[in-house]
């Protein structure tokens, strides 16, 4: 796949964590990587029960502001359209202070990329993200979201000396800058830069938009969004780790966590994050390697000042205006909540405190979130990277930092004592912080964004009045941007009549390569022209190569952008491509293109490509494909007489007009933080359109790009298990003469060699090309027809702008006794996209542990069969999914209306006629011999990676397993595929694809959706493929239909009657305990699970009331367990949904100081703790915070693809209940949301709330009867306190304990609450 066309301006993260969610309402902060489940269970989906598994909270609904991964009242709703992928787990578990330590993008091979400034449906492939990262962790993401996302900011690393580049001497005569916007002054001294009229939109955006610059020469754009249920502000700051000085590795990610801890204003360290959770919002932030980005959002809450007032934190904390909790603007047109919270913003880069008695504190935070990285080969992988350039430039620095860097020298391992501030024998940082700020943080080196409901005018005073006070630049100051370079004659445009720049020797000259931190360079010949070999923790096989070229948004790159054409080339997928010669083979498993890493003043493309086993044996083979595929494109662009070339470029850049055309407004938060970053590197006017702005091919800028792609201009990293690399005598890429090197920060073994020149010139120029190999045709799945059809002339009605369709519900379109088909055509989002949603339900999949492992593989084997007849429409923009849960196969077509009809034929048939081919068997079809094998071979590695997950993730997976059933255990499905019992009765393929089409083509019943861009006539067509197809046996009757159960924990009365009286007195009568496998493993954990009801007993008050108490919990928690006590990085107090209907509210803390037996007693002291903070609490809060719940809710939809994961959701929660429950009950949510609707004229609403509140956290949290469970992992260090505790009654220490125990549980009802 390709991705290097992909250009992040804003350069986020080069791992991109993809987690799921961890709390029903998260309150969020700075990014931490909260796995909830295990890595293995996130690329298998393996124990994804009927809709999912263990679902977070109670309640789901998206929170389009939060971007969060939430949990699920109906727990079907986690997993819509997701199934095996990673992306059915995307959500870190923000908390303060945590943040994004990857300095650039991944690369990936993933065909859906999220925009904040592109939501669109499709072709996102072909335009600029903006930002890989969404923003994930809202502290106010009810359980009762239902959206699903990515999430992954990190932060960098780095160790060297300082560089300084924010104030540079300007020429005397700067050249005029053609392309800059008029300005207008306001009378406040306001600059407009650009009005509303002058910027480029796309079709359906109906936001307002205007780009200003304060008399303080901050920049900012506003966007107004009446409509908006989300209102959001960031702002982006030029300086990262970059810029940490010599003797402080990590001080920006230092510096931007204790931004969080108290202003001048608003001294109390907690304000600001309170606040906003009042307000139903949120807070985050990342470091990059240049950038920072911090960013919040509210909910247009309008509180009374008086309740606020109650709550506030510092001075200045009542400054809100009234509202009584409304979602409304107040007089002034902008929320109290936006107001307020602007006003906190601003204090960050106003008057900041550092308050000396909190740095200790926050170290330690650092360190912890250090230590929880050195167990994960993506931070190892990238601080390698950064080992291995040039120590002269700032790319080499280690930017997470770690007690050690940030105190220059003290040891964290140290005692400290109150009061005491020796820094482990170092030096307090606060000194390099305050100047830190002051040079970094002042107007010029910032830019501003806020989307809120008042108008333009209501915006701008709003800015004026609270950022006015930043400190203006130094004189002479030109931020490190493409706009202000320009401006001040660093950079220069090309002549009039000129398309390029040369130097005197006619050189082609890349202005901004190597300029910014001259006269280092980060990969210059030293460092280049070498093949490296690492040794992954977790058992996988890689090979990569990096080439160095200019920055991405160089001026002479802008224009007609090569490198989307040669990724394009590079990472193609069709029949003749690389990629489908490596998958011929048997050599790989996946290979992208892309940009690896992006700064201001260099660039390193990637291609990466994940090795089978016999890939990695026959490695020398794949390097020289690879490079033979470089040197056939080459040859096609230095020589292209038919203008091939040109025709793809062409092909990229209709796609990326067509996206642009058509994306719909985005995320408010996400659009924000991206939107901030992209102010430094393009002119007001075009922030929206950003790199979706395509020129003509220029075929000397491509031939000028290509000459970087060689051998000595590049990098090759291959990765795999050390008894492979070492069996290397035959092999002759290889360093296996060279000695094994550690890596100092995170431990990573490598060697490494240089490139021979024989071979690099075998490489360069290859004597022959495999002539398997050839460039791709044209695409013909780009669509021609847009027209929309709810304004054909039969429509139903006249569309009515001042209609809110997003009320209408689907239409139920057939009812047959194995067919239940519902349709509805957008007239909201009127884009040219449609959704076909399709769910198999069979008993079969699940049967066995064999029948699911072998669905799986099936999965794995379509997935790579089908690739070579769809690629080109994914590229196009229309896509396909056929996922493999528990219960189901899902199948998802989306794109432009206009293909999508013939690429649900090609899917299906291809489905079919797969399955007849492989029940041919192998010696009839050795192509798809070799499919098979590499599928489940791939399948047993990731499912034996489990054991390398985070401490917990496996308490996690543990606590799923005692409260689940029915569950297969992951030793189940390995010793399906290897083992003794496997080589007596291996799989085959043939058996294969007789499970797969018992489930997919037997007894089974169907619920489907056609939604978007579509008729009742196109969904008639719809039914008849999909009845053609799959629907041609008989419907299952109820009690076949799969179903799975929660099962009731037993209180300390029931454990003791299970286990006898020698079961130890205890707050909690069952832990299951367990080791982490990995020796490097340096963390703990406990997750403290105490069960309330079934979602039938608890109701819609139930669970209301239930996700209110996590919405709370969360900082409470959060601020007690990690920001006081310290205990460790991970911490989180969330709601949880278990399958079949069971709920729960959890602690979880993860501690590399601290044992499990002692975090389980603070977390049961801090629960205690936490119900005397309720009784205390005002009613007025209880107020606020409802209304903030509420507010999260009811955010309406604002894309087609929330609508349609929304409505989804609802119809796959009725699939596991009888006919009584078949209809799917759409306004959910807006029941959910009357609970918490309390009458403002009923004086005693918040004390009765409380009452509620109070009630049942004592029936649930306190009472002797509650049900309550720890699951403890220790590190390898502490397996003898593991070994102490093995056998004693009420411990349980393996799933066969488990399983013992659960045969004395009963379950949960399982009938809906609704």
């Amino acid at each position: 796949m390709s991705t290097l066309f992909l250009h992040f301006f804003h350069r986020p993260s080069f791992f991109q964590a993809v987690l799921p969610s961890s709390s029903s309402i998260l309150r969020q902060q700075h990014h931490q990587l909260f796995y909830l489940y295990p890595t293995w269970l996130k690329s298998l989906d393996i124990h994804n029960h009927f809709n999912s598994i263990s679902s977070i909270s109670s309640i789901q609904k998206k929170t389009t502001s939060q971007k969060m991964f939430i949990s699920s009242i109906a727990f079907s709703h986690l997993f819509i359209g997701m199934g095996c992928g990673v992306q059915a787990f995307a959500n870190p578990l923000h908390h303060p202070r945590q943040h994004n330590l990857f300095g650039s993008q991944m690369m990936t091979n993933s065909r859906l990329w999220e925009n904040p400034l592109d939501a669109t449906g499709g072709g996102e492939a072909i335009v600029d993200l903006g930002s890989s990262r969404t923003s994930t962790n809202s502290r106010k993401t009810s359980s009762l979201l239902k959206d699903l996302t990515l999430d992954g900011s990190t932060t960098t690393n780095g160790s060297v000396g300082t560089v300084t580049t924010t104030t540079l001497e300007p020429p005397l005569s700067p050249p005029p800058l053609s392309h800059s916007p008029p300005s207008l002054e306001s009378k406040s001294g306001t600059i407009i830069l650009a009005n509303d009229d002058e910027f480029i939109k796309s079709l359906p955006d109906k936001r307002s938009y205007r780009a200003i610059t304060l008399p303080n020469q901050l920049t900012g754009l506003l966007v107004s969004d009446p409509t908006t249920d989300v209102e959001a502000a960031s702002v982006h700051v030029r300086a990262g780790h970059f810029d940490d000085p010599p003797n402080r590795a990590g001080l920006a990610h230092f510096h931007e966590h204790m931004l969080f801890l108290g202003t001048e204003k608003y001294p109390k360290e907690n304000e600001y994050e309170d606040y906003l959770g009042r307000n139903g919002g949120m807070s985050n932030a990342y470091t990059d390697m240049e950038d920072t980005n911090y960013y919040f959002n509210v909910s247009p809450l309008n509180h009374d000042a008086k309740g606020d007032d109650a709550n506030s934190g510092g001075e200045g904390g009542g400054d809100d205006k009234a509202g009584n909790s409304s979602v409304e603007n107040n007089s002034s047109g902008i929320s109290s909540a936006l107001s307020g919270a602007l006003d906190r913003f601003a204090q960050f880069f106003i008057s900041p405190l550092f308050d000396q008695s909190m740095l200790e504190r926050e170290l330690r935070a650092v360190n912890s979130e250090y230590l929880n990285g050195r167990t994960a080969d993506n931070w190892r992988n990238f601080q390698l990277l950064k080992h291995g350039s040039s120590h002269e430039h700032p790319f080499s620095k280690f930017g997470c930092g770690n007690y050690n860097t940030l105190t220059d020298g003290g040891d964290a391992e140290l005692p400290v004592e109150e009061g005491n501030l020796d820094f482990g024998g170092g030096t307090s940082p606060r000194d390099d912080l305050v100047t830190f700020w002051t040079e970094k943080y002042h107007a010029g080196n910032l830019r501003l964004c806020v989307v809120g409901r008042g108008s333009l005018d209501d915006l701008q005073r709003a800015v004026e009045s609270t950022f006015g006070a930043v400190r203006p630049p130094p004189p002479n100051f030109v931020a490190n941007g493409i706009i202000d370079k320009i401006k001040a004659g660093y950079l220069k445009l090309p002549m009039e009549g000129e398309t390029h720049m040369r130097d005197d020797n006619g050189n082609f000259v890349f202005q901004t390569e190597h300029s910014t931190y001259s006269p280092a360079v980060a990969f210059g010949p030293n460092e280049l022209g070498l093949l490296r070999e690492v040794i992954p923790l977790v058992e996988s096989r890689t090979l990569k190569i990096f080439s160095a070229v200019p920055p991405m948004d160089d001026p002479m790159l802008r224009g007609s952008r090569p490198f989307r054409v040669l990724s394009h080339l590079v990472g193609h997928e069709s029949p003749g491509s690389l990629h489908h010669l490596l998958m011929e083979e048997g050599w790989i498993n996946s290979l992208s293109s892309g940009t690896g890493i992006s700064t201001t003043d260099f660039c390193l493309t990637n291609i990466a490509i994940t090795l089978t086993p016999k890939g990695m044996k026959e490695r020398d083979k794949v390097l020289a494909k690879t490079w033979q595929w470089f040197s056939l494109i080459k040859d096609s662009v230095m020589n292209d007489p038919h203008g091939v070339i040109e025709q793809y470029h062409d092909e990229l850049k209709t796609m990326t007009e067509l996206s642009f055309k058509f994306r719909e407004m985005g995320d408010p938060t996400d659009f924000c933080s991206a939107a901030a970053g992209r102010m430094f590197d393009y002119e007001p006017s075009k922030v929206l359109l950003g790199s979706a702005e395509v020129g003509k091919y220029d075929v000397e800028t491509a031939r000028a790009f290509l000459e970087r792609l060689t051998p000595q201009n590049s990098l090759v990293v291959i990765s795999g298990p050390e008894r492979e690399l070492e069996e290397s005598a035959e092999i002759e890429v290889s360093a296996h003469d060279a000695p094994w090197q550690v890596e100092e920060r995170y431990g990573a073994r490598y060697r490494q060699t240089r490139i021979s020149e024989e071979l690099a010139e075998a490489w360069n120029h290859p004597a022959e090309i495999d002539p398997r190999l050839r460039l791709p045709g044209l695409n013909e799945f780009i669509p021609e027809d847009l027209s929309l059809r709810c304004d054909d002339k039969d429509r139903i009605s006249e569309f009515d702008p001042d209609v809110d369709y997003r009320k209408e519900h689907p239409k139920l379109l057939f009812d047959t006794p194995n067919h239940r088909m519902w349709h509805k055509m957008d007239r909201t989002f009127r884009v040219p996209r449609t959704s076909i949603k399709l769910q198999l339900t069979s008993p079969n999949i699940y049967h066995s542990p064999r029948t699911i492992t072998l669905n799986r593989i099936f999965q794995k084997v379509l997935s790579d069969d089908l690739n070579s007849y769809v690629y080109d429409a994914s590229v196009a923009g229309c896509n396909y999914s056929v996922d493999c849960v528990p219960s189901a196969y899902r199948i998802s077509v989306s794109g432009y209306s206009e293909k999508i009809p013939h690429l649900l034929d090609v899917v299906t048939s291809r489905i079919a006629s797969l399955i007849e081919e492989m029940k041919e068997g192998d010696d009839a079809h050795p192509g798809l011999a070799k499919l098979f094998h590499k599928a489940e071979e791939n399948l047993l590695r990731q499912t034996k990676n489990y054991v390398y997950d985070s401490p917990y993730e496996t308490g996690s997976y543990n606590l799923r397993m005692l409260c689940e059933a029915p569950v297969w255990h992951i030793d189940d499905y390995i010793g399906e595929m290897e083992g003794p019992d496997a080589e007596a009765d291996p799989l085959t393929m043939k058996e294969c694809a007789e499970v797969a089409e018992q489930c997919l083509f037997g007894r089974l019943n169907a619920v489907s959706l056609c939604i978007g861009n579509i008729d009742e006539k196109g969904s008639h067509e719809v039914e008849q493929v999909i009845s053609n197809h799959f629907l041609k046996k008989r419907p299952l009757v109820d009690g076949e239909i799969p179903r799975f159960r929660s099962l009731r924990m037993p209180n300390m009365a029931e454990a003791t009657k299970i286990f006898g009286s020698a079961l130890e007195l205890s707050e909690v009568p069952i832990v299951y305990e367990a080791v982490a496998h990995s020796e490097d493993e340096e963390n703990n954990s406990v997750e403290l699970m105490i069960q309330t009801a079934s979602s039938y007993e608890l109701g819609y008050e139930g669970l209301a009331i239930q996700e209110l108490i996590g919405s709370i919990a969360y900082n409470s928690a959060f601020n007690q367990l990690r920001t006081k006590e310290q205990l460790g990085y991970i911490v989180s107090a969330f709601v949880k949904k278990f399958t079949g209907g069971g709920n729960a509210f959890c602690v979880l803390v993860q501690s590399s100081s601290t044992l499990p037996p002692q975090l389980e007693e603070r977390c049961l002291k801090w629960m205690k703790q936490f119900r005397e903070e309720l009784e205390e609490m005002p009613d007025e809060r209880f107020v606020m915070e409802a209304a903030a719940v509420k507010a999260n809710l009811l955010e309406k939809d604002i894309k087609l693809s929330e609508e349609i994961s929304s409505v989804w959701g609802e119809i796959l929660s009725t699939v596991p209940h009888s006919e009584h429950f078949k209809n799917p009950v759409f306004d959910r949510i807006e029941k959910f949301a009357d609970v918490l609707t309390l009458n403002a004229a009923n004086a005693n609403s918040g004390a009765d709330l409380k009452r509620r509140v109070l009630q049942f956290y004592d029936g649930y949290f306190i009472s002797t009867e509650r049900r309550a469970v720890s699951s403890r992992v220790y590190n390898r260090k502490a397996k003898d306190v593991f070994d102490q505790h093995f056998g004693k009654a009420g411990v349980i220490s393996s799933y066969a304990d488990a399983r013992k125990l659960k045969q004395h549980l009963a379950s949960y009802p399982t009938a809906p609450y609704w």
